[in-house]
């Protein structure tokens, strides 16, 4: 269970699901009225974080820097809708909706956490649970208290001072799957040309006549006789062979790049108006 002195390390810090996926940052931890036990955590969701999911808070555990829940991300995000009140209450049936939802008995877990020597939570009469409020980033500090803290806080302190807040947009970047790519290689056939120089051997006859060198050869044989002489002719022709060489090595590498992207949100500030006084210049109220 997640105590009250573990809350600045669980608002705005990442939360995982039960198989280690991330399902967003802790956004707000609502407290139970009558115990100040901290109960539900919302976790922003989405692209941005546009969108905010509860989930109870009850198993979750604190592993470093990091909460986990023992749901799944698609369970998380799939819960229902609920709207917080301007004093930063849940309504009994929107809580009894997420108690449906996440399969939780509402009235066995009043009854459960309210028998004596029980460590469970205790409920309001109402059923209403009081909300934390989100952690500053400027300050780096998280504000922590019931709904009836936070109450006293709008109506003001000893001092008379009232505590004027508003909310920071902060954006972040969600890193996403956008696709694979993969390198495959493959036979393909082609036809290539290529001119190759040949040679033959081709009969030619030659005479010469009868001189005083070659008198001696001529008179050599019988003086009428018959002969035969044959001569082996030469050629050439194209021989294919093929040699496999390699040319170039190919891998697949990623590069970031970065491009800028405006984002539009809406930010809740308060304003605090006096009546009946003028501001220190002498107009009008100051907001």
């Amino acid at each position: 269970m997640i105590t009250q002195e573990q809350i600045p390390a669980v608002l705005e810090h990442p939360v995982f699901d039960a198989e280690g996926s991330k399902i967003g940052d802790a956004n707000h931890v609502f407290f139970d009225d009558a115990t100040g036990r901290p109960e539900w955590v919302s976790i922003k969701t989405g692209f941005f974080g546009t969108s905010e999911s509860f989930v109870p808070i009850r198993d979750a555990v604190m592993v470093e820097d990091h909460l986990e829940v023992p749901y799944s991300k698609g369970k998380v995000k799939d819960a229902p809708n609920v709207d917080v009140d301007s004093g930063g209450h849940l309504s009994e049936s929107e809580e009894v909706r997420l108690y449906e939802y996440y399969g939780m008995a509402w009235d066995d877990a009043w009854q459960q956490a309210n028998q004596p020597g029980e460590k469970g939570w205790a409920r309001s009469e109402t059923g209403t649970t009081g909300v934390a409020g989100t952690r500053s980033m400027e300050a780096g500090t998280a504000a922590m208290g019931t709904g009836t803290d936070r109450g006293a806080d709008m109506r003001g302190t000893e001092d008379g001072a009232m505590t004027r807040s508003e909310e920071h947009m902060h954006v972040g970047a969600e890193r996403y799957e956008t696709g694979r790519a993969r390198l495959r290689k493959y036979v393909v056939t082609e036809e290539v040309q290529q001119t190759v120089p040949l040679r033959h051997e081709e009969v030619r006859l030659e005479r010469e006549p009868i001189t005083d060198a070659n008198r001696g050869d001529a008179m050599a044989g019988p003086e009428i006789s018959e002969a035969e002489h044959e001569v082996t002719l030469h050629a050439e022709r194209p021989v294919v062979q093929t040699e496999t060489v390699p040319v170039e090595r190919v891998r697949l590498s990623t590069e970031e790049v970065a491009e800028e992207e405006t984002v539009t949100g809406e930010v809740r500030k308060e304003r605090i108006a006096a009546e009946g006084v003028e501001d220190d210049e002498g107009g009008r109220p100051r907001p």
